[in-house]
């Protein structure tokens, strides 16, 4: 089996059921840049920048923006693995095919580039970079932000995201992570003690950690206070597994819905049930997350 990332394992879970903005605390993002990138995501980004002008997405609100990129990704098609590359762990630029969470990362990074008004493919890549590292910064495999839930805090820490689920209703969210270390042959970079141990102590911290979701029961009671844009994280029954699949809450016919990249063989879209319909459809989901994007600093 080729190794499985945390879009991997995100996928597998469901078939079974920044740019100069970056704060100096935050450390440098003077390291290269890899070219792994293709004349057309440079094209992709460039029309996105174009019609976030054509829409006046500058002057929205974040949610906003982030719901309008994520639409105008509609039709692009689920590809897995798309960061597994092999050598040495470095940026990986891919918008022509997308899984649940590079399409929420392609997102929010434009999203926030279009807020700053820094619209180069650089400064694109640079948004990439914060959002998917801890703490923006590239220090080999275990750096890559691998579970949601850290991906999530570290979001929240670097002022990305605010986490608002406890705050709308959420109930504490107790689980033992350690998904990745249990199935360390699945994964190409874990046959390094090196980053199995780090990523073992990554899952210890992630287990000590205090979370918050909202079981599926509880969600139609609370779906007024989820936002257009919001980050929604699905979280997973699977022993080991923190999320199971990710999306963006979406106001469409009246309904609350959610616009993600599915599975393997289909494309980004909007769910055709509610949310709260779509989540009695997969057994192993047990509720959600909630990340709210914020307005980025200049």
């Amino acid at each position: 089996m080729d190794s499985l990332s945390r879009r991997n394992f995100l996928q597998h879970t469901l078939l079974i059921a920044g740019s100069a903005v970056l704060l100096p605390r935050f450390g440098s993002l003077t390291r290269a840049f890899c070219q792994d990138h293709q004349p057309e995501d440079v094209a992709t980004c460039e029309r996105k920048f174009a019609l976030a002008v054509a829409q006046s997405l500058k002057e929205k609100p974040i949610g906003e923006v982030v719901v309008a990129i994520g639409t105008s990704f509609t039709g692009t098609p689920y590809v897995a693995n798309a960061l597994e590359v092999p050598d040495e762990e470095r940026l990986v630029i891919n918008m022509q095919g997308l899984d649940c969470v590079t399409f929420i990362e392609n997102s929010l990074a434009l999203s926030r580039c279009i807020k700053l008004g820094r619209v180069t493919f650089e400064d694109y890549k640079r948004q990439v970079q914060l959002i998917r590292y801890r703490d923006g910064i590239i220090n080999r495999y275990p750096s890559r932000l691998h579970y949601f839930s850290d991906w999530i805090d570290n979001n929240v820490f670097k002022k990305v995201v605010r986490d608002v689920t406890e705050e709308i209703g959420g109930r504490p969210y107790r689980k033992t992570v350690s998904y990745m270390s249990s199935h360390r042959h699945s994964y190409r970079q874990l046959s390094d003690n090196t980053f199995l141990a780090k990523t073992r102590q990554t899952e210890k911290e992630l287990t000590r950690r205090q979370h918050y979701y909202i079981p599926k029961k509880d969600i139609a009671s609370v779906q007024e206070k989820i936002r257009n844009g919001d980050i929604i994280a699905i979280t997973a029954s699977l022993k080991g597994m923190d999320v199971a699949h990710t999306g963006v809450a979406i106001r469409a016919g009246g309904a609350l819905k959610l616009l993600h990249a599915p599975i393997v063989g289909s494309s980004v879209q909007i769910t055709e049930e509610p949310l709260v319909e779509y989540l009695k459809l997969h057994n192993s989901q047990t509720g959600i997350i909630i990340a709210r994007p914020l307005e980025p600093a200049a």
